[in-house]
């Protein structure tokens, strides 16, 4: 009997917990939602506005974008799904490398005053170029499309997980340095007890900015260089601009804005089961 009362107060307040979130999480969102798409396609009846409407964008990419996004016509003529999957390859690449340039030269910067007040300044300057202003520098170095892209990735993201690294090794608490200097903790012992575990939540804020930037800079790079990739469809299908191709463009940039908000999201997940298991 106890037993029974007491699955019934956790149904109970399971259910209490599932229908504040439904409320409170899922709901505004979807209202909001409806309230812009509602608001979209009143612009849209202006005639003076040229632009299609939720409604018109919908049907018109229905097939073979929205059910068929993996087809392949051959060379760039390819559904949005291998588009995306090219840009995500890319951008998975060259985050990688600066995730692992920016948090060593991070940690090895922070715990080096010297080293610090010698670069900081030309990391300040570098960090403040667009990311677009590096591609003719990386086209003439290395001379194709895909490496060059990456190379773009790379030196946007790197700057936001280099400098949070080296901010968050500067500000490990003195209490944590003497207690390693007590237990004599040194080389990677030192690294994994006690700068990791007081940098972690600094990396992670600096990997989250530099995902999102990593994804904006794809896009805009491919809309250059071409080839396969979300950014040079973004930009063919402007080239040959008709009103299904608005449409067309539409459509993709809601995928690339729905695949940043997942990118965003994954990082954030992450970030969070690290640093709790850190605590």
């Amino acid at each position: 009997m106890t037993a029974t009362l007491g699955n019934r107060v956790k149904l109970k307040k399971s259910q209490k917990a599932l229908n504040k979130l439904f409320w409170r999480k899922i709901v505004p969102p979807l209202v909001a939602l409806a309230i812009f798409l509602v608001l979209w396609q009143l612009l849209c009846l202006n005639p003076n506005f040229k632009l299609p409407g939720p409604i018109e964008t919908f049907s018109e990419t229905f097939d073979p974008f929205i059910i068929h996004p993996f087809f392949d016509n051959g060379e760039s003529d390819k559904g949005l799904g291998w588009q995306i999957l090219s840009s995500l390859g890319r951008v998975g690449l060259g985050f990688s490398l600066s995730a692992i340039a920016g948090i060593t030269l991070g940690i090895l910067i922070g715990v080096n005053p010297l080293v610090y007040n010698a670069v900081d300044p030309i990391f300040q300057v570098l960090r403040t170029v667009p990311p677009l202003a590096w591609l003719p520098i990386s086209l003439a170095a290395f001379q194709q499309a895909n490496p060059s892209a990456i190379f773009v990735i790379f030196i946007t993201s790197i700057w936001p997980i280099l400098i949070n690294t080296t901010v968050g090794v500067q500000q490990i608490p003195q209490d944590y340095i003497n207690v390693a200097k007590v237990l004599r903790l040194k080389g990677p012992k030192y690294f994994f007890k006690i700068v990791f575990p007081a940098t972690v939540p600094y990396i992670f804020t600096g990997l989250r900015i530099g995902i999102g930037l990593s994804w904006l800079a794809i896009v805009a790079a491919e809309m250059l260089v071409g080839g396969v990739g979300i950014g040079s469809f973004i930009w063919d299908a402007y080239n040959t601009t008709t009103e299904t191709n608005l449409s067309e463009i539409i459509l993709a940039l809601i995928y690339v804005g729905l695949v940043g908000l997942f990118l965003d999201r994954l990082v954030g997940f992450v970030a969070s089961k690290v640093v709790a298991d850190q605590k």
